[in-house]
């Protein structure tokens, strides 16, 4: 089982683990790691493992394994890998990481704005989105929306996180807001993220977010566009 270091310290950009394994597709599991796995619209992260004995190894992007349990780390094609055992320096690409957690955090404001069920997103370094099931599309105007966004972004909100067991989840079914992805669960813990103290928004997340809304900076609702009957597609992009 891989240490989901990042749960901890979203803002811990270099970590020390050790190779557990090397699968046969050649990518590296650790004991531990601050690199964060593609999952709920989150890419995974980039950076490098610094190997003892071996150098430095860039690592493209980081992926879970078969069963959730690992975490595996995608090296660049033609790369010398560890061996099992070795000792490594995790490295983020720490400006792309960053910007995945402004925007990370800027969709749970969205989610805010708009309270209608989320029927799918991508997180992206320069722009993100969310789809929402609204049937009325009047009630989703993009000045309106940049302007709300960009006022609580300014309030300086923080951002913290706390756990809540499986069954209180399922007790407070309304605190899932995506209609197609579930939050892991299984574990007997889910994690939820709230901002401003979950009075601006409240929802399971194992994402990885900033400390305070002012940390995002000024953000634009790029368009709104419709997808399908009753879908609507909201993009974001930062302003500076």
């Amino acid at each position: 089982m891989t240490d989901k270091v990042f749960l901890d310290d979203a803002y811990l950009r270099d970590c020390e683990a050790r190779v557990l394994d090397v699968n046969d597709r050649g990518g590296i599991v650790l004991d531990r790691t601050n690199f964060y796995a593609t999952s709920g619209g989150q890419p995974g992260d980039a950076g490098s493992l610094e190997i003892e004995g071996l150098g430095t190894l860039e690592i493209a992007t980081t992926v879970y394994g078969d069963d959730r349990t690992q975490i595996v780390h995608v090296p660049a094609e033609g790369s010398t890998l560890p061996k099992p055992g070795a000792t490594v320096l995790c490295k983020l690409d720490w400006t792309k990481r960053h910007r995945h957690m402004r925007m990370h955090t800027c969709l749970h404001l969205l989610c805010s704005i708009l309270q209608y069920p989320v029927t799918g997103g991508s997180i992206g370094a320069e722009t993100s989105r969310l789809d929402f099931d609204i049937e009325d599309a009047s009630l989703a105007d993009k000045e309106q929306i940049s302007d709300e966004l960009n006022r609580i972004i300014e309030g300086d909100h923080g951002v913290t996180d706390r756990w809540i067991t499986d069954d209180e989840l399922l007790a407070q079914a309304d605190l899932v807001r995506t209609m197609a992805v579930k939050p892991p669960m299984g574990t007997g813990r889910v994690r939820l993220v709230e901002i401003g103290g979950g009075q601006i928004d409240l929802q399971p997340c194992g994402g990885t977010h900033v400390a305070s809304t002012a940390e995002i900076g000024p953000v634009i609702v790029q368009k709104i566009e419709k997808k399908g009957r009753q879908n609507r597609r909201v993009r974001i992009a930062f302003a500076a």
